[in-house]
């Protein structure tokens, strides 16, 4: 009977319950199997979404999102994407590869994948299909870069996993930069080696005048400014996570009001954005602590780890089973449910096989961005299926190649662990 909630849990995802109300309702069947008693249940219910709600870390995530839509309705990603575009349009594939280098760089200004889709369809994906670029290339690109919103800080989804671990949400933050980087680079080849074997994929570059350039390039001093200021607050630890995320929303609005791009309408449609995002994301994490609850008590959790300590197998095979978990769920599910729903099983086995949980944050996050573009259901890729008006199959083509870049940077931090953990490592 214990695992009854577990089925019903899927079952309900199944047939579309939202998830936040399947892992509540499958939470207070559980906890009331165990203890047979409502008045526990209902004394759950009444403690859970007020501790949830009322915890201070959770701040950061609403001042992430408002951060990144004040980017947005600035056109710092616009800006970011001509620069790009100006310096790389000459060579073949280039308009891919300045798509990469904007998406990197906006990652670094908003922190949640299906917001980046949404605002680089919007503004690279036109610009390849108006220089012959293939559909496949041009959705694959957009939908790929998105997710390195998920590895380079502010991550929405490393700011959960560090709250939910009580790991440092600041080290976490820092260690997606390299991974972050990598993953960019190795987007990048690809781009490139896509355009080499199917040229007519990429028909057409074009060349823009030296004084152009460099005018782009001064146009996006802002961003720039944006990214290092967060960066160096996050690494020094001057201030926590949760002011670093206050002071880079104060910072993309000032720059949108200073530059005249952020009117009261544009900050109004910001905040809206975010009050609706922020409510869904609050209500996901209610739920979750309410089947969180019922884990608790049913102990399944513990049990687990004590059968697979038992089975003695080598921990990287151990490992290399939850990533293949992550990677198959993450194409079902959003990153936030998909993390609050396993992390209670897999984290603590994660942590008694020895490794480190900043890692394993890490390792996690670009599973998940694996899954966020690949068929049947990458969230991401129906984003950017909608937004640009692309058929779905040509997304997930071109994100399914692309996708080689984030298989190979997964391999390299599994067997290269200090990629993750050097930066961290140098922090006070």
């Amino acid at each position: 009977m214990v695992f009854l909630p577990f089925l019903i849990m899927v079952v309900a995802l199944l047939i579309g319950i939202p998830i936040a109300f399947a892992l509540a309702g499958s939470g207070i069947l559980g906890i009331y199997i165990i203890t047979g008693n409502w008045n526990t249940v209902l004394g759950v219910l009444g403690m859970v979404p007020f501790t949830t709600v009322a915890d201070y870390s959770f701040t950061t995530i609403p001042m992430f999102i408002l951060m990144a839509y004040f980017s947005a309705s600035s056109g710092l990603a616009t800006d970011l994407f001509k620069a790009g575009a100006n310096w790389l349009a000459h060579i073949r594939g280039g308009l891919g590869a300045a798509t990469v280098f904007a998406c990197g760089l906006f990652g670094a200004m908003s922190g949640a994948s299906t917001a980046s889709a949404s605002v680089m369809s919007t503004i690279a994906y036109p610009e390849m299909r108006r220089h012959g670029y293939s559909e496949e290339l041009s959705a694959g690109t957009v939908g790929i870069g998105a997710t390195l919103d998920l590895l380079i800080p502010p991550s929405i989804p490393m700011v959960i996993y560090g709250i939910a671990t009580q790991t440092s949400i600041a080290k976490l933050l820092i260690a997606g930069i390299v991974p972050g980087i990598i993953a960019g680079i190795l987007l990048f080849l690809t781009v490139i080696a896509w355009v080499h074997i199917r040229p007519q994929d990429a028909p057409e570059t074009y060349r823009v005048t030296r004084e152009e350039r460099w005018k782009s390039v001064t146009r996006i001093w802002p961003a720039l400014l944006l990214i290092a200021i967060i960066m160096v607050l996050l690494y020094t630890g001057i201030v926590t996570a949760t002011e670093v995320a206050a002071v880079g929303t104060f910072m993309a609005a000032l720059i949108g009001v200073v530059l005249g791009r952020l009117d009261w309408t544009g900050a109004f449609q910001a905040l809206k954005l975010t009050l609706k995002t922020s409510a869904m994301i609050f209500t996901i994490l209610i739920g979750a602590n309410i089947f969180g609850a019922y884990m608790a008590m049913s102990r399944v959790p513990q049990q687990i780890v004590s059968v697979v300590a038992d089975m003695d197998l080598n921990r990287w095979v151990v490992v290399i089973g939850i990533a293949v978990a992550y990677f198959v769920i993450s194409m079902f599910m959003d990153e936030i449910p998909l993390l609050l729903l396993t992390l209670q099983l897999t984290f603590p086995l994660i942590v008694r096989l020895g490794f480190d949980p900043i890692w394993f944050g890490v390792l996690s996050i670009m599973l998940v961005c694996m899954g966020l573009v690949f068929p049947p259901v990458g969230v991401v890729a129906f984003v950017v299926s909608a937004t640009a008006k692309v058929d779905l199959m040509k997304v997930f083509t071109g994100t399914s190649i692309m996708m080689i870049a984030l298989v190979i940077t997964t391999v390299l931090i599994m067997i290269f662990p200090q990629l993750v953990l050097w930066l961290p490592q140098t922090m006070r």
